[in-house]
């Protein structure tokens, strides 16, 4: 179902006023109405969805719901998220577990979009072009539009819709960094779970109709759980760091060292005069960025220089000789 962008039929900015928007649909209404333009499919189309996003726009209440859902479709594409797997579920209905709503219309005004029908079925209130009120279920109501074009709203008998059932599931640091399967049971059903890389501690993932509960399909959040800590790492947001020993002379004179990371080993460039502990940046090797179609964070390699022990005593006499000349 591809996203409908009510603001750009008609022609205003997500700012504008009532006035703006009331203005902006009778300038378009007047110039694509049927009326004028006999036989043209292009423009009754047009007037089609000129209706449907002032129907939207003009009610307070829907354009607060449809800004809601703008914010988090627009986040969920620069996240590098699309239509075919972004969760429209959680927008379905204004009123959870309310039946299905069916729309035949006469005349050539037609039906609103699916994407209206999804998002707004459930809310009542509309009224004028499209419009339909709430009803009780199994009751039918017809309105009267102008020229006598008529709609006729169905109601089926609201389901009960049991509400997500929430599991915990804890994973590695390693899981999280290359993404991992869980499989949990509901009952008597066996759930697989996909949960992809760059999950931090708290992200929540939604199954859409994971299972079967009663004959109707019910979703499934689970809660991971990952550690911030695990063997040599430790991660700070997208980031990961971990010690690297160094020994002093690589340290005083410069050199290389091995960097180990979640996906193989890096050779690190030690430039002369390194100071202990000092942080060295190995830009993108760090954790994936969940859902950002392989963007990562970077990998910061902690130097730890490790003196020498048991000197001998020409090594001894050099060390003073150091001191002395310091």
């Amino acid at each position: 179902m591809e996203y409908q962008d009510y603001y750009q039929t008609l022609g205003v900015s997500k700012t504008a006023t009532e006035a703006e928007i009331k203005s902006a649909y009778r300038e378009l209404a007047k110039k694509y109405h049927p009326d004028h333009n006999q036989g043209d499919k292009n423009a009754e189309e047009k007037f089609k969805a000129i209706n449907e996003a002032y129907e939207v726009l003009k009610d307070k209440e829907k354009r607060a719901r449809y800004d809601q859902l703008g914010s988090s479709y627009k986040q969920w594409e620069q996240n590098g998220g699309n239509a075919a797997n972004y969760n429209w579920s959680e927008w379905f209905s204004g009123t959870p577990g309310g039946g299905r709503t069916t729309y035949s219309t006469t005349g050539n005004f037609g039906g609103f979009s699916d994407f209206f029908s999804q998002i707004f079925d459930g809310m009542g209130g509309m009224d004028g072009f499209g419009g339909f009120g709430g009803g009780a279920a199994g009751t039918q109501r017809t309105y009267t539009r102008p020229r006598s074009r008529v709609r006729t709203v169905e109601y089926d008998t609201p389901v009960s819709q049991p509400k997500a059932q929430e599991l915990d599931a804890q994973i590695t640091l390693d899981e999280a960094f290359h993404g991992c399967k869980r499989q949990v049971t509901m009952g008597d059903q066996k759930i697989e779970a996909n949960i992809p890389a760059g999950v931090k501690d708290g992200t929540k993932i939604r199954l859409s109709k994971a299972f079967n509960s009663n004959g109707i399909m019910v979703d499934l959040i689970i809660n991971v759980s990952v550690p911030s800590k695990e063997g040599a790492f430790e991660r700070i947001d997208d980031n990961l760091y971990v010690d690297v020993p160094v020994d002093l002379y690589t340290a005083v004179l410069g050199g290389e060292a091995m960097v180990h990371s979640k996906d193989g080993n890096y050779m690190l460039k030690i430039p002369a005069g390194t100071q202990p502990d000092q942080l060295m940046r190995l830009t993108g090797k760090g954790m994936p960025k969940l859902n950002q179609n392989g963007a990562r964070g970077d990998l910061f390699a902690r130097i730890r220089v490790s003196l020498p022990r048991n000197l001998n005593p020409h090594q001894t006499e050099l060390f003073k000789k150091l001191r002395d000349n310091d």
